[in-house]
């Protein structure tokens, strides 16, 4: 029995197909279970609820041999109540139901100088040592920013050619796609010969500055593409009028400074590591069509 945490978000929803075809028994926790595909539903067991929530995991974990996890990021709460705060539960359920392996969703930056203060990251980072010291086998899939994220920005991008972010310009970074992520999470799910604790570095194929990015988006969308870089400041004001929590906001912050100085910088990428999708062939097969289907809704 594997269990899959966050089923309907980014990676999840590209992880369940993978696992409910594999023939193994897949049980999901999900708020609206509605919101699963029609093509899964029913081959896997439903658990409805949070998997924040100490009732709701108490039972999925029940005869779980393994379990995907995922914290969906929470910006009402500081970011240790978002990361181990949310997890305390699912670790106690661990260990109180005998499951063997955990993979999780996690953060590069292990390590560095930079760790300490990385906000998110570190929140991050201490709710990998919360399950790591559940007595599980874990492997922390450690992440760069996805690719994804570019898809909040496709309006910009259609309309004044223009993405935003905090780092330098000229600084390559790693980034991945959560195809990616996802794949690597099936992967060891489903062979469970893995003992111990661990880190597994989640890549796309080539580090990349946002000159590099706003380059290939030119090429690919076949219209100009430029970076604006955004200072941290002007972050900060734009996030706290969200309305969001302060807290989280200041480890927002912290992160992409974190970043900007090489947070995730000095990764080598493994020889063994599955094909990993370049960023070309992400905006050709995910953000162009975005972009286009926007157009046409116009």
């Amino acid at each position: 029995m594997i269990v899959i945490t966050a089923p309907t978000g980014n990676i999840g929803r590209r992880l369940l197909p993978l696992l409910a075809e594999s023939g193994q028994e897949v049980r999901v926790v999900v708020r609206d279970p509605a919101r699963l595909p029609e093509s899964v539903r029913g081959r896997v067991e439903v658990v409805t609820g949070s998997h924040g929530d100490a009732a709701t995991v108490e039972r999925a974990f029940a005869g779980a041999d393994a379990v995907f996890w995922l914290v969906p990021p929470d910006g009402s709460l500081t970011p240790e109540a978002a990361y181990s705060g949310f997890t305390r539960p699912a670790a106690r359920a661990f260990a109180a139901h005998g499951v063997g392996h955990v993979v999780g969703v996690s953060a590069l930056g292990r390590g560095t100088p930079q760790v300490a203060r990385a906000g998110l990251v570190t929140a991050s980072l201490a709710m990998d040592d919360l399950i790591a010291g559940s007595g599980v086998a874990y492997r922390a899939l450690a992440c760069p920013s996805f690719y994804e994220n570019l898809l909040e920005e496709a309006g910009s991008i259609r309309e004044d050619g223009v993405f935003t972010d905090t780092i330098a310009a000229d600084r390559p970074v790693p980034l991945v796609a959560v195809a990616d992520i996802a794949a690597t999470a099936a992967g060891l799910l489903l062979d469970r010969s893995w003992t111990g604790v661990g880190s597994v570095p989640v890549l796309g194929p080539q580090d990349l500055s946002p000159d590099d990015l706003a380059r290939i988006m030119t090429e690919e969308l076949g219209r100009p593409v430029r970076y604006r870089r955004q200072p941290l400041d002007e972050l900060r004001s734009t996030m706290l009028g969200y309305g969001l929590n302060a807290a989280f906001v200041e480890g927002m912050v912290e992160m992409k400074r974190a970043k900007d100085e090489g947070l995730d910088s000095g990764v080598v990428r493994s020889s063994r590591a599955r094909p990993a999708t370049g960023f070309a062939q992400w905006c050709a097969e995910t953000l162009k069509p975005a972009i286009m289907e926007a157009v046409d809704a116009r």
